[in-house]
């Protein structure tokens, strides 16, 4: 799948080793290999299919929106735009749920 960011440090975190963002080591970790993944993906099936990701259809002023799992504390917010085979995920931010 295609990537695109909502906010341009999330573009540079995922490129820049140097960067953090403000944000953990374990969180900047999870949030590269995520994109990673993001990247592989064919269409989103295939987050479902990874329990781990833990990825969900968001509700209420989040509609629209889907999140998947970093680690315990920290999700990554989803946006996916546009048809098979071309679907876009725009990532929108990184929030901590609790």
């Amino acid at each position: 799948m295609d990537a695109a960011f909502k906010d341009e440090s999330l573009a540079r975190l995922e490129t820049d080793a140097s960067y953090s963002a403000g944000f953990g080591d374990a969180v900047v970790k999870a949030y590269r290999k995520r994109m990673q993944q993001i990247r592989a993906a064919t269409d989103e099936r295939t987050f479902y299919a990874f329990r781990s990701l833990h990825f969900e259809k968001l509700l209420g002023d989040r509609a629209g929106q889907f999140s998947m799992r970093l680690n315990d504390q920290w999700r990554l917010i989803l946006e996916l735009h546009g048809e098979a085979p071309r679907k876009t995920v725009y990532v929108v931010e990184i929030v901590d749920y609790h």
